[in-house]
């Protein structure tokens, strides 16, 4: 049975072409807004390396594999079977698993008696004997290392804490152990596993067999580097039946890229020639994508038929691998595949739009009152704000809970106006600072450039005022909120999230919000 690439192609774009499904839901967002008021839900955001595995599987889904889990831990006499003469060096790039011995360990009569300090007490000697019995079935392997300490508290009677005391202390064996390692080795290639899971299944199945599996594999690396990490994710099938060829490889390669917006391919032979591959048929992969051009993508071939007899494997096996971290760098225009799988150890850099979601005010008024009196606050400081003082200006009169509050701006001194002149100013975030400028000028470039938060110092300290006056009136009394000389973004109850004042700071970037506010509110209440 022969592939149909145009087939395979088909049924991919179907499956990818701006599909989206969505799965049952117990709460539908507006019933999650209404359970959990507080909350704000978005979609969150997918890893790349796993988000591209999610679109491989359901593209080899839809081309008709059906997917399998093979082996991760390897003998090292299933590597010389596979690979033959070139076995040693590819165990030169494989991790050998190793692990502790269980020491042997004796209870001497000095022994049992630090044991019996630590426990203030004398064991019996019923207790040293289960002691001794206890210790000799973690030696045989009847008693698991993580329960060692369990079973020991059971027989001394006694927590887990005196009982790591005492294997510390009394039975320097456990801190002296090396590990050793055995000739079981992770594995490096999908192949390894493929060569198994072949042997086990290929003359009980209908064939042809069309697996696939996406999974780790692990590769001892002198260093990790920009292109390469010691563990990685392999995309990897296997077709087998009796007319299996390179058209097969080629026909697999076509339709699973093509789910990735690759249109144009080329094959050519592969100079690295691995020892489980036929002569001549490694195959490497380029594809032409809209955007990166002609980039290898994957490599397949037919395996060797005397690797395939080891195995007692008797009818041709095309076999494809696919690097999932070079697809995806290339489908997120990643540089460093070290930054695009462990972002948390390469913090990028905040743009000015995402600094400005992390700045809020501190304090804000919660009632619809309260609000509306920040609004008024507002409105009358900004309509009479160059008025000289003594001098005050009602903003805003009406009922807070059962209690009528009135709302005054007031400027007190002679020799000053209602409003300072900061108060006009708007917080813009530029390059990475984030800046309270007026309207001039000189802070012309900040302002048209910047990404402006839609705070100034008046909507801000307008904000603050109001909800310390609704707090005042809760509790049946007046207040009175000024706002005088502003260093600090407390100062205008401006909130910067400490991510983002991480970013600023590491960065060498600036918070510069002074300047002269000197605005007074004053509430009243009557019942």
């Amino acid at each position: 049975m022969r592939f149909n690439p145009d087939d395979w192609k088909r049924k991919s774009h179907e499956n990818f072409e701006g599909a989206w499904h969505e799965g049952p839901s117990v709460l539908t967002p507006a019933a999650h807004a209404e359970t959990y008021p507080c909350r704000v839900y978005k979609r969150a955001q997918a890893h790349p390396v796993f988000s591209t595995i999610n679109k491989l599987r359901e593209t080899y889904l839809s081309m008709g594999f059906d997917e399998a889990e093979v082996p991760v831990i390897i003998d090292e006499k299933d590597i010389y079977r596979q690979f033959g003469p070139e076995a040693m060096a590819v165990l030169d790039r494989v991790f050998y698993l190793g692990g502790l011995p269980r020491p042997n360990v004796g209870i001497a009569r000095d022994r049992l008696d630090k044991i019996n300090g630590i426990l203030g007490k004398t064991m019996a000697t019923a207790t040293e004997e289960k002691l001794r019995e206890t210790l000799h079935s973690y030696k045989k392997s009847e008693i698991d290392g993580d329960e060692l300490a369990f079973e020991i508290s059971k027989v001394l009677e006694t927590d887990d804490g005196v009982v790591v005391r005492i294997l510390d202390e009394v039975f320097p064996e456990f801190r002296e152990l090396a590990p050793e390692s055995s000739r079981s080795t992770l594995r490096s290639h999908m192949t390894s596993g493929w060569f198994m899971t072949l042997g086990s299944i290929w003359d009980k199945s209908p064939l042809p067999l069309r697996l696939f599996s996406v999974d780790r594999c692990f590769r001892r690396e002198q260093a990790e580097g920009p292109t390469r990490l010691m563990t990685y994710h392999s995309a990897s099938c296997i077709v087998a039946g009796d007319d299996i060829t390179l058209d097969d490889g080629k026909a697999v390669s076509e339709a699973l890229l093509s789910a990735f917006g690759y249109t144009d391919f080329r094959f050519q032979p592969d100079e690295k020639r691995s020892k489980y591959y036929m002569p001549d048929s490694q195959t490497e992969v380029y594809a032409r994508h809209p955007v990166h051009g002609w980039v290898e993508v994957a490599t397949f071939g037919m395996y060797s038929p005397s690797a395939l007899a080891e195995y007692g494997v008797g009818v041709p096996v095309m076999n494809l691998g696919l690097g999932v971290e070079r697809l995806a760098m290339i489908a997120y225009n990643a540089n460093d595949v070290r930054q695009l799988c462990f972002p948390q150890f390469f913090p990028r850099p905040l743009s000015d739009r995402e600094i400005t979601r992390a700045v809020h005010l501190r304090e804000e008024p919660v009632s619809g009152e309260g609000k509306v009196l920040a609004a008024a606050i507002a409105k009358t400081a900004a309509a009479n704000g160059t008025a000289q003082g003594p001098c005050a200006f009602d903003a805003w009169e009406g009922m807070m809970g059962d209690l009528k509050v009135k709302v005054v701006v007031e400027e007190t001194e002679a020799t000053a106006k209602l409003c300072g002149p900061a108060c006009a100013n708007e917080i813009f975030v530029h390059d990475g600072s984030v800046l309270g400028v007026p309207d001039a000028e000189k802070w012309k470039q900040v302002r048209t450039e910047g990404v402006p938060t839609g705070i100034s110092y008046l909507s801000a300290v307008s904000a603050l005022a109001a909800a310390r006056i609704e707090e005042a009136a809760r509790c049946g009394k007046g207040t009175t909120v000024q706002v005088k000389m502003a260093k600090l973004p407390s100062d205008i109850n401006l909130k910067i999230e400490e991510y983002a004042m991480r970013f600023i700071t590491d960065n060498k970037k600036k918070v510069d919000v002074r300047g002269p506010v000197f605005l007074s509110v004053r509430s009243t209440v009557t019942p």
